[in-house]
């Protein structure tokens, strides 16, 4: 198969390098994926580096999201939820390759009439951003939720969840164009965090009550409290903007706010129950249409060639929504044989 292999921690995504390699094996309770497309996260960035939390022994195959046909089914399942041919995505070490090897749990079915591109970055930003505004957050229809970051691949997916529950959404980001993605996929009114006199903005645009729900990926916290109404719920998802934020305690206190953190990452072993809750609630929006794909389309990448360029586009904060690479190798390869 062709891959992305890492012998050596890397400068950065440039230097990753397209070779081949044996194909996969298999256990006994793994599925053997053919990849189509697979998504480019900022974890990936991290990893070849070498300053991930969770570093594979050497050598190994980046990435991890992607989406694919099953080739073949676990040899210990009768009758495998997938079985061969079925069209599927997930998350597994490996992302960057022509195959890969999942168990069950980390996968799940391609929706209908949904593309491998649309798919392959499915898997982690929708259940972070379900779990967070169903789970942790419990958004009322006719609340105000706030979406920092809303161009972003969690934030797209939280705007969609969001008005999805009848929710009322101001998205924040950081340029015009990032603006207009968060009005095209529904948000009610949107705000430049990068400007001073946005938190007045959005106490404007909620007639002064402020939002009930700041969903923050960035680390936004201290500034969201001035624009939360009584009782609100504050999200803390994750820290893009590179600082831990310091919140002082007095001012959660004064409105009654709760702070509540989001680790999708743990559910599969903490809660496993809620995972498939929350699938089961992605599901349903989309077949509702309340959720479509979030893939950017301002530049197209294809072949495995292209995910250093398209890691150093993520990098360079030149997208929105999920970076996605068309994986084409095998039959490209085929092609020139004939």
């Amino acid at each position: 198969m062709k891959a992305l292999q890492v012998t050596a921690y890397l400068p950065g995504p440039s230097a990753l390098q397209v070779s081949t390699q044996p194909d996969p094996v298999p256990t006994a309770d793994q599925y053997l994926i053919s990849i189509r497309a697979t998504a480019c996260n900022f974890f990936d960035l991290l990893q070849i580096r070498g300053k991930y939390q969770h570093q594979p022994p050497l050598p190994w195959i980046a990435g991890s999201e992607f989406s694919g046909v099953v080739i073949s089914a676990p040899k210990s399942t009768v009758r495998p939820l997938f079985p061969v041919g079925t069209r599927v995505f997930g998350a597994a070490q490996g992302g960057f390759a022509t195959k890969v090897c999942a168990k069950e749990e980390s996968l799940r079915p391609v929706p209908e009439g949904w593309s491998f591109k649309d798919a392959a970055g499915l898997f982690v930003t929708a259940p972070t951003s379900y779990a967070a505004l169903v789970t942790r957050a419990k958004v009322q229809r006719g609340e105000w939720v706030l979406v920092h970051a809303g161009a972003g691949g969690v934030g797209l997916a939280a705007i969609q969840i969001a008005k999805g529950l009848g929710a009322k959404v101001v998205a924040s980001a950081s340029t015009e164009e990032k603006l207009e993605v968060c009005r095209r996929f529904g948000a009610d009114a949107v705000v430049d965090y990068s400007r001073d006199g946005w938190v007045k903005e959005v106490n404007t645009l909620t007639g002064g009550q402020g939002v009930d729900v700041v969903y923050d990926p960035v680390g936004l916290v201290a500034k969201s409290l001035s624009c939360c109404n009584w009782n609100a719920r504050v999200l803390v998802v994750g820290f893009a903007g590179g600082r831990i934020e310091e919140v002082k305690l007095n001012r959660v206190l004064l409105k009654n706010v709760s702070v509540v953190g989001i680790h999708w990452g743990l559910y599969a072993t903490r809660e496993p129950e809620t995972v498939t809750t929350t699938w089961e609630g992605i599901f349903e929006l989309v077949r509702k249409g309340q959720f479509k794909g979030t893939v950017f389309d301002g530049e197209t990448f294809k072949g495995l060639k292209e995910v250093g360029r398209a890691l150093q586009w993520l990098e360079g904060r030149r997208t929105w929504g999920k970076v996605v690479v068309e994986v084409d190798d095998e039959d490209e390869e085929k092609k020139a044989r004939l």
